[in-house]
């Protein structure tokens, strides 16, 4: 029987501006036990992203009792359900979870064990906290979308990834640069140049610049796969720089004006990635989620890949997320922000 009845928790009632002392508060709320396919998780770190501030934005809502938001975590599993196979009390897992359920922003959350992976055995928790849904992201976007090989069958193909110095894609480069692709990242000032250098980028764009002429000033006539992981306000320039038949992958959703007559004449293809997608429609293949991350733990474990997260709070406290929210907001955070401990 689940002996865990209450959990801590960062939760918001109403949706106010970050800089507002109730944009998030500490509270305490009940647990229930697993059912089915869920893991009971202690969560040990978890780590913020744009997603949970697109969430938190304000409007005119209250919720009815606390909302927990947060969709990155690393753990413990403290109990499973009947229908578990995957995982057993004590193991140490790292997840994005489902943002149709409450999120990882408290001490002890449920989650479906087909989106869990096991935790890198050589990442603390805070660092292993850094990595899941930008991973997935990434992986996803790459890999099932536009269809690039990641074991190196199209090694030597260029990708040209747009925001490369963000959460998603600071791990989208490394995955990249393992399947053998020439990575073009875009990256504006001089700290995020270095960053993704540091990543292992083979070339850098300013997308605060003209990305074309400074894409084709480095030797590419055209690209071979393009993946915008900021905003749609490159859209043109991508269409222009995408070969033919190739395809752009974007994580932006826009109201901008997005001329497809391009892409028509080039046969190309537009691939929307939203990591979501699996656990929101529960997809046949949502396991899926849970393969990858055991492929880049592993990938971690053997010093292919290294852990994204750039700046550790702590603990995890109400005061601490309203300032990694604030970070996010004004565009200031590289790699991924932490928080640890309850």
């Amino acid at each position: 029987m689940n002996a865990i009845t209450r959990t801590k928790a960062v939760a918001l009632t109403r949706y106010l501006p970050i800089t507002e002392p109730d944009a998030f508060i500490d509270t305490d709320l009940p647990v229930a036990a697993p059912t089915g396919h869920d893991l009971l998780v202690e969560v040990k770190a978890i780590a913020v992203n744009p997603v949970d501030t697109k969430v938190r934005a304000p409007k005119d809502k209250i919720e009815d009792r606390p909302r927990v938001l947060g969709w990155d975590a690393s753990g413990i599993v403290s109990a499973v359900g009947p229908d578990v196979t995957l995982f057993k009390p004590g193991d140490a897992v790292f997840y994005a979870g489902d943002i149709t359920r409450p999120g990882t922003n408290q001490q002890y959350q449920l989650v479906d064990e087909r989106i869990v992976g096991r935790k890198p055995t050589t990442l603390s928790h805070a660092e292993a906290a850094a990595l899941p849904l930008t991973t997935i992201t990434a992986y996803e976007a790459m890999f099932d979308r536009l269809g690039i090989d990641r074991d190196g069958a199209d090694a030597g193909q260029s990708i040209l990834m747009i925001g490369g110095a963000g959460g998603v894609g600071s791990i989208a480069i490394q995955l990249a640069k393992r399947a053998g692709l020439t990575v073009i990242a875009s990256a504006s000032r001089p700290e995020t140049i270095g960053w993704v250098k540091e990543l292992g980028a083979d070339h850098t764009v300013n997308h605060r610049e003209d990305i074309v002429a400074q894409t084709r000033a480095l030797g590419f006539q055209n690209v071979d796969h393009i993946a915008i992981f900021n905003d749609m306000r490159h859209w043109e320039a991508s269409v222009e720089l995408i070969r033919p038949q190739g395809g752009i992958v974007t994580i932006d959703d826009t109201d901008l004006p997005m001329p497809m007559d391009g892409m028509k004449m080039k046969a190309a293809a537009l691939h929307w990635e939203f990591m979501f997608a699996r656990a929101m429609h529960q997809t046949p293949d949502m396991i899926g989620q849970h393969k990858l991350l055991n492929f880049v733990a592993d990938e971690i474990d053997e010093g292919h890949i290294r852990t994204t997260v750039s700046e550790i709070l702590t603990p995890i406290n109400a005061a601490n997320m309203r300032q990694a929210h604030a970070a996010i907001e004004a565009g200031t955070a590289k790699g991924k922000i932490v928080l640890e401990g309850f």
